[in-house]
């Protein structure tokens, strides 16, 4: 569900801008995927990937970005470096943020760096 999807983003970017990191896009898509935040670490790129799981969820969403979802998330932040050219020569990472539990209680875990571009 979409709206849900969208707490969870609003809740990652506000953890995100606490670190120190600026919102640089949301819900960037192209026909390969979709990247839930781009974010600015000082000169670094940072493409987030958000994951909410309840607390019965038998796989954290951070283990819950597989190969294939990786691969996707390569190629979308491909093409969205070659719409923004000024940016290719920038430093980037992938980062994932998963919540768990309730809208209430919610558990974060970010991860810096959550996998390497192959």
């Amino acid at each position: 569900m979409r709206s849900v999807g969208a707490i969870w983003e609003r809740a990652a970017q506000a953890e995100l801008e606490r670190a120190g990191l600026r919102l640089f896009a949301r819900n960037w898509h192209c026909h390969y995927g979709e990247i839930d935040l781009i974010m600015r670490d000082g000169d670094v790129l940072v493409f987030v990937e958000v994951r909410y799981r309840d607390s019965a969820a038998s796989a954290d969403g951070t283990a819950s970005i597989g190969a294939a979802k990786q691969r996707k998330l390569v190629r979308t932040a491909d093409m969205f470096l070659a719409a923004h050219p000024a940016l290719a020569n920038h430093t980037c990472r992938f980062d994932s943020v998963a919540f768990s539990g309730t809208v209430d209680h919610p558990t974060c875990t970010w991860e810096r760096a959550a996998f390497e571009a192959y």
